[in-house]
């Protein structure tokens, strides 16, 4: 039975550790790599600056514990993981750690430094009992192109740092509009080489996505438009995974919807239509709206605030047709906000390989550690790490999704799709590799990969198939009979 792509990895630590057991300072940074691949997946929310990466953290978490204003610790690396308490712990530049108070108003978690500059911060450190956080660690990052270089530095050194992997196994990249900036930051993260960061492990979302049709109802059907053409620009496809439209706000307040809201919105709901459709021709008009009678200005503005003109028109309409109740009302909000289809998509190509990704940040570790501080008696540890290299499937398979998405394999555009989708581009399941429903039986599922791999076989042998592409046929027929030793019952790797 070939061990697990973690166990490959802690394996190649090992051996590392052992080389290098008479430097200090390289045994520290091993060790933590070792802890490392024990932790839940690290997955980075990156972006320009009022992208809405707090409010799109705080919507996975399904709880107000990121800030989401322009403060001090918008500027800080924050830490969100899985805790039996809440804690917040300060990590400063020099100096001991130390705890912060833990304050809230009006549902938020309010940030208290306690006397520190946001510069003097290495990060902070925030524990919270989420069942979101047991599986993934959430790291929110400065806005990337800020005025201030300083900002924008901390973000790109904490997520492509030049001499080191990524503190991130995963990023999730908001942008608004698509940017060459964008396209930059995107290739400083990827990396073709193996154990590298990748195409794998990035995902777009087009946020504040309700903007794109200035809050009108139909403002998601015009984002998921030009998020589909994004997702098939060539720049864009050979960095990230896809592209989803997201309206964050709303995927916030609707995670967190309270009872105040959901009152204030049933009013809203029981007006004409024209009549509201008319106070909401603006924020401000809507704001200034004396109708309808029993909401207050304060009410319309915490509405506002929280779930901006489109919430507030998709929840009145809503009500009004079938969705009466707080709790099914906040379900529908999210799905339609287009959360449901991002939590989705990160389910299936993170969680899915989150070992493989976690293992490549670990190979990655071993192999700057030898580029750079070489030294007598690491060529055994070299020739494991490129045996590693060269043999975990798991690896190949990311390698590969990286040249089909940059066009560098010589085959046909079906066949490219095709190759994309068994190696697990579009997810590492086996319905979603073998393009069959999620419900599928085993039988069926098995007579499917079987004739994909006779298929792929049978393309290796022809003479006419480019040299190029022999090793795409090599990854895709591994794959392929994976899958089948799966479906039979067999611990593949």
């Amino acid at each position: 039975m070939t061990a697990s792509p973690t166990a490959r990895a802690a394996a190649l630590l090992q051996e590392a550790l052992d080389a290098y057991r008479d430097e200090p300072a390289a045994v520290e940074e091993l060790e933590r790599y070792r802890r490392r691949l024990a932790e839940p997946l690290r997955v980075a929310i990156a972006g320009m600056v009022k992208a809405g990466k707090s409010t799109l953290l705080n919507a996975i978490v399904g709880e107000e514990i990121a800030p989401t204003d322009t403060g001090e610790c918008t500027r800080i690396v924050t830490w969100y993981r899985h805790g039996h308490t809440p804690r917040i712990t300060l990590y400063p530049k020099s100096g001991e750690p130390r705890i912060l108070p833990l304050k809230r108003a009006n549902g938020r978690l309010v940030f208290v430094l306690d006397g520190a500059r946001a510069e003097d911060v290495d990060r902070l450190d925030v524990e919270w009992p989420s069942p979101a956080l047991l599986s993934m660690t959430l790291i929110d990052t400065p806005g990337i192109a800020s005025l201030s270089q300083d900002v924008s530095a901390r973000s790109t050194q904490f997520l492509a740092p030049e001499d080191a992997p990524s503190e991130a196994d995963a990023v999730i990249y908001l942008m608004r509009h698509l940017h060459a900036s964008d396209l930059r930051f995107l290739e400083s993260f990827h990396d073709d080489g193996a154990g590298r960061p990748g195409t794998v492990n990035a995902i777009a979302v087009l946020s504040r996505a309700d903007e794109v049709g200035a809050g009108r109802i139909d403002s998601l059907i015009s984002a998921a438009v030009i998020a589909d053409r994004y997702s098939r620009d060539n720049s864009l496809r050979k960095l990230a995974l896809g592209v989803v439209p997201v309206a964050g706000l709303l995927a916030q307040s609707a995670r967190t919807l309270r009872q105040a809201d959901f009152e204030s919105l049933q009013v809203l709901a029981g007006t004409d239509r024209e009549a509201r459709e008319r106070m909401m021709l603006s924020a401000d008009r809507f704001r200034r709206s004396t109708d309808p009678e029993g909401l207050t200005v304060e009410a319309r503005t915490s509405l506002l605030e929280r779930y901006g003109l489109f919430g507030i028109r998709l929840a009145a309409v809503l009500i009004r047709n079938g969705f009466p109740d707080p709790t099914p009302l906040a379900h529908e909000l999210a799905r339609r906000s287009g959360l449901d289809a991002l939590l989705e998509l990160l389910d299936r190509q993170f969680q899915a390989r989150a070992e493989a990704l976690k293992a490549r940040t670990a190979v990655a570790a071993v192999e700057n550690l030898l580029h750079t501080r070489p030294r007598q008696g690491t060529e055994a540890l070299a020739a494991a790490l490129e045996r590693l290299q060269a043999s975990a499937h798991e690896f190949r398979e990311l390698r590969l999704l990286a040249d089909l998405r940059s066009t560098a394999v010589e085959i046909s555009p079906e066949l490219a799709a095709e190759a994309e989708r068994l190696i697990g581009g579009q997810g590492a399941a086996v319905s979603l590799r073998l393009g069959l429903a999620p419900d599928a039986g085993a039988a069926e599922l098995a007579a499917e990969a079987r004739s994909c791999l006779a298929r792929w076989r049978e393309l290796a042998g022809n003479p006419l198939t480019a040299h190029s592409a022999l090793e795409t046929c090599r990854v895709v027929i591994r794959s392929c009979e994976g899958m089948l030793a799966e479906l039979s019952g067999a611990k593949v790797a």
